[in-house]
């Protein structure tokens, strides 16, 4: 194998890459430096090891998530905002399904990083919501019923949880329904 130049942001982009077309679990330190042309050893110079790695694939989807909940937000409000930041976290997970895995394999927990990228999402969601004129401690735990909500929808969608003969959008579409019907009465609280 040639030598190469590598940093960081390559070894994830490939690491990304490899879980969203086969899947996190084809994601090994074997098989970035296979992909890479470099031999395994090179990729300690970027990452600690394997759990390393799926950290920063973790920090990555995320943060692609923060990035396309608040494009998709611009310009809506109300229940229009918060269809289009749901609409937006499935799409997310339909385009990166292996990046977005990687979210559920590293606690968060004591990490400030992933703690940060986190409350980014939360955010994002909370700025969704302005339009409702909730109090800000009930931004925040809307906010994170509509992280949960969306979190478990993708990940059941994403892992065949929805087994039955119904359509999916359907239930995407009632989910959002009951989201939205649950929050504009707390908005005149």
């Amino acid at each position: 194998m040639s030598r190469r130049t590598l940093d960081t942001d390559q070894v994830v982009a490939t690491a990304a890459a490899l879980a969203d077309r086969e899947g996190l679990d084809a994601v090994t330190l074997t098989r970035v430096a296979n992909e890479l042309g470099v031999r395994q050893p090179a990729l300690y110079r970027h990452v600690d090891g394997f759990d390393a790695l799926v950290r920063l694939l973790g920090l990555r989807g995320r943060e692609i998530l923060a990035d396309r909940l608040a494009a998709a937000a611009v310009g809506v409000a109300g229940d229009d905002a918060v269809r289009a930041v749901g609409s937006a976290w499935r799409e997310m997970v339909r385009d990166h399904p292996g990046l977005y895995a990687a979210t559920d394999r590293y606690p968060c927990a004591g990490d400030v990083e992933l703690e940060a990228a986190v409350d980014k999402v939360v955010a994002v969601l909370g700025r969704a919501l302005a339009s409702y004129d909730l109090t800000d401690d009930e931004q925040v735990h809307v906010a994170r019923t509509m992280r949960a909500a969306f979190h478990g929808f993708a990940h059941l969608e994403a892992g065949d949880g929805f087994p039955q003969p119904h359509d999916t959008d359907d239930t995407f579409d009632h989910l959002l329904d009951l989201l939205c019907t649950g929050i504009r009465p707390r908005a005149s609280r």
